[in-house]
């Protein structure tokens, strides 16, 4: 595969960018969907499941095939439905109103499914929790959200909410879930969901839902300060529709896997909500990362589309390509990657092993959905985000000192033409765009200017419109007068066939204000040597020039995330030998 790639598919959803971007509206999209029957608003659970029971072709087929431990288990969408009306019937009988908040703190159980669509049958909002958090993360997240009610597991509940239960006042009710092979629930520590759900009628009408009332919060990353709660409204399940169809080319006959985690917001519009409102198979595995036993879900459950991210591409990339010749991949239409930023390599290998290029994206907890996309239809330049989906109006601003958009005193920004470098920023309208931070005016105030979605990243945009990924405005390295992506640098030295994984940093320099410093993890088998060190940085300066690394460090434990992403915020205060703080906050978030 060389630097560019055409991907001929001329029947997919989105086949005619040029034409399709002038043309599209967000009512369009909102038309094709059903809304409440009799004009009563637009509800995201009745998108993804009451609205297709109409159509027995829909209704009996396998909305959910869970592949547990002690085997797998399917749900038509009418079976769902129907556990999701009890599961509102619950919140009902419990006295929970429309507008309290209903937590989720599970892996990938069936129950997960049926709590989040039940809570927004019932008009609560819902958080979902990372199960692997620990109890404090939970305790400022669920404190800061004023749970009302919690899903969780007997074992999560007594390893991570007992121990912090005094403080959550506002925690009402306590839903436990059997997960996989557990015995029966209940007793002191909270209500045996499956009994309740056993004994209230599957019948539950949905009440009047505007499209603006509240429906989903998910929190943003604790590593500079504390967490910030996203709210998101009903209505982004029309985003959440549109820009599966579009960027990852859903339809209503695909098998589809995400991996995320349903504890971030890709699991939750991707992992939850699209899929269903599309018509589609979903997967969930619950089973943590093995590659074989990744390879074996692709060609068992016969994969049409596979959203995952860039770690567990280069986790799989690390085992070589004798697994994947193992399995028929031949079922795979498109592979989409999001989470972080997809090293040129990690695209060429996805069409050399798994006989597709993978497709990156780019969005955030903001955004509510997937914002620029490398379309199935269109061309890929490996190491960029792509495009703006349809409906979706870009830009680049100005920086100032900061690495930040500079707003004048008037509040104006200055929007960058052609070529260019500076803060991704987008204009407000998109159906799913974050409605603010739960009780933070402020923060939430401080994310728009100038008629601009304030993405806090930094991309540069070529002559043709692709946009490419170069940091977060905090994370750019400012050397010498340039400004410095670290993604830029630690994809060009991951090119090294020595090179498994990097992490770059700036460190502080006298003269040139930072020096540019790569943290690097080498393939299995390969030794560290002084040799190998100069070869690298000979490949970095022909690669990069003048913003190459000056240093490069051997590292075979670099500090990651729990999702797989190297903390450079760790390699900084390592280096500069500051306290490394409470890691466990740390979460996954696209970009």
């Amino acid at each position: 595969m060389d630097g560019r790639r055409t991907t001929l598919e001329p029947t997919a959803n989105l086949s005619d960018y040029a034409e399709a971007c002038p043309r599209f509206r967000w009512a369009d999209a909102r038309a094709e969907l059903a809304g409440l029957p009799g004009g009563a608003g637009l509800n995201i659970a009745y998108e993804a499941l009451d609205r297709h029971l109409s159509d027995p072709a829909v209704a009996d087929k396998v909305a959910l095939r869970w592949l547990g431990r002690s085997g797998t288990s399917t749900f038509s969408y009418r079976d769902l439905a129907a556990l999701t009306s009890r599961f509102a019937g619950v919140l009902t009988e419990l006295g929970v109103a429309p507008g309290e908040r209903v937590f989720t703190l599970l892996g990938r159980v069936p129950g997960l499914y049926v709590a989040v669509l039940g809570a927004l049958k019932a008009r609560c909002v819902v958080s979902p929790l990372f199960s692997a958090f620990g109890p404090e993360p939970v305790a400022e997240r669920m404190r800061l959200g004023e749970a009302s009610v919690l899903v969780t597991t007997p074992a999560l509940y007594r390893r991570t909410v007992a121990p912090i239960r005094d403080r959550l006042p506002a925690l009402r009710h306590v839903l436990l879930v059997a997960p996989d092979g557990d015995q029966p629930v209940g007793g002191d520590e909270g209500i045996d969901l499956a009994a309740r759900l056993a004994e209230v009628s599957p019948d539950f009408t949905i009440g009047p839902t505007a499209p603006d009332d509240p429906a989903l919060l998910h929190f943003t990353s604790g590593t500079t300060g504390r967490p910030k709660g996203a709210l998101h409204v009903h209505e982004a399940v029309v985003a959440h529709y549109a820009t599966a169809r579009f960027a990852l080319d859903l339809r209503p006959e695909d098998v589809f896997w995400c991996t995320a985690d349903p504890g971030w917001v890709t699991g939750t519009s991707y992992g939850i909500v699209a899929p269903l409102v599309v018509g589609a198979t979903m997967v969930s595995d619950s089973g943590e990362f093995d590659s074989r036993r990744w390879y074996r879900v692709l060609d068992e459950q016969r994969v049409n589309v596979w959203y995952t991210a860039p770690t567990a591409i280069r986790m799989l990339m690390r085992h070589g390509p004798g697994e994947a010749a193992r399995h028929d991949l031949s079922a795979l239409r498109l592979i989409a990657s999001v989470g972080e930023p997809l090293n040129p390599e990690a695209v060429r290998w996805g069409a050399d092993v798994l006989g597709r290029p993978i497709h990156d994206n780019w969005w955030q907890t903001e955004t509510g959905a997937i914002m620029i996309s490398n379309l199935l239809a269109a061309e890929i330049r490996p190491g960029s985000m792509g495009r703006p989906l349809p409906g979706v109006e870009a830009a680049l601003l100005e920086q100032g000192p900061d690495g930040r958009a500079r707003v004048d005193d008037q509040g104006r920004v200055r929007v960058l033409d052609g070529p260019a470098q500076g803060e991704l920023a987008l204009r407000p309208g998109w159906p799913s765009m974050f409605r603010g931070y739960l009780h933070d005016p402020e923060r939430s105030a401080a994310c728009f200017a100038g008629g601009w979605y304030l993405s806090g990243d930094v991309a540069r945009r070529d002559e043709d419109g692709w946009y490419w990924f170069v940091g977060r405005a905090d994370d750019v390295i400012k050397s010498a007068g340039h400004l410095v992506g670290p993604f830029e640098v630690e994809s060009a030295l991951m090119a090294h066939p020595a090179v498994a994984e990097v992490g770059v940093i700036g460190t502080p320099d006298p003269v040139a204000g930072e020096l540019v410093k790569a943290f690097v993890t080498l393939r299995a088998g390969i030794e560290p040597t002084e040799d190998l060190r100069t070869e690298l940085l000979g490949f970095g300066r022909r690669a990069l020039g003048a913003v190459a690394p000056k240093q490069i460090v051997f590292d075979d434990a670099l500090p990651h995330t729990r999702s797989g992403k190297v903390m450079r915020r760790l390699l900084r205060a390592r280096e500069l030998g500051l306290p490394e703080g409470d890691l466990s906050t740390l979460e996954v978030n696209p970009r």
